[in-house]
């Protein structure tokens, strides 16, 4: 079940005034932090750390980390400023009685990520895999989508992880999660396999991720910062 959730949210809102005492500039989210409960169990927590050098480039550095009873992955995704296209991302997976770490690099010139994973200096995989357009990343690709305006019913995205599907824009709700009740944007995916809830405000924060498929399972905002903002229950 596990492997599901960190699939699903790799796959992964009316904050407004109550949310935020300061302006919040466009594209500017360093600092912001966000704690998820998981339904049934576990819990997920994303910071954005702001500007980074990665082989001498500056790029944006987001962290993941998600604890499911004896499971544990912390995910460092690197992308690129402007697009928030994924460039490489480092995970350090600790299981029972196993540890990995896994590397994805992304060229997003020629549509392809080459995923390895490592036993100690040693590469054990290698699987290089091709998309037909720019490769998303599951968990920055809402964050991302929070930059789009004028969103109306039936709005659409084609996103590629690196399987291509779309994001419809299918409601406006009225839903409560653990950090409070929320006005926000309701999106499905086609095919039918998980649905996000973002902020309908500023900042577009992931309110709600709810995974379909052997087991469901959901994703609840518990607490929100942004520098000195914040929100919890």
């Amino acid at each position: 079940m596990s492997a599901l959730i960190v699939s699903a949210i790799a796959l992964i809102i009316s904050v407004g005034s109550n949310l935020l005492n300061g302006e919040v500039y466009v594209h500017d989210y360093a600092g912001e932090s966000i704690l998820y409960l998981i339904n049934p169990f576990g819990r997920s927590e994303y910071n954005d750390l702001g500007m980074a050098d990665l082989k001498g480039i500056k790029v944006k550095l987001v962290t993941f980390k998600t604890n499911v009873l004896f499971f544990e992955d912390t995910e460092r995704i690197y992308s690129d400023p402007k697009s928030l296209l994924p460039l490489k991302i480092e995970r350090a997976v600790k299981k029972l009685w196993s540890k990995e770490y896994i590397t994805e690099e992304y060229d997003q010139k020629n549509f392809t990520v080459v995923t390895r994973k490592f036993k100690g200096k040693k590469i054990i995989y290698e699987r290089i895999t091709k998309a037909n357009g720019p490769i998303h990343n599951g968990i920055t690709l809402p964050f991302n989508m929070r930059r789009s305006e004028g969103l109306k019913i039936g709005w659409h995205f084609t996103a590629r992880l690196p399987t291509e599907f779309e994001l419809e824009l299918v409601s406006i709700d009225e839903i409560s999660v653990p950090a409070g009740e929320f006005q926000a944007y309701h999106f499905k995916s086609i095919p039918d396999k998980f649905e996000i809830w973002i902020n309908k405000g500023t900042p577009g924060v992931p309110l709600k991720i709810k995974g379909k498929g052997m087991f469901d399972y959901s994703l609840l905002m518990k607490k929100y910062s942004l520098k000195s903002n914040k929100i919890e229950r």
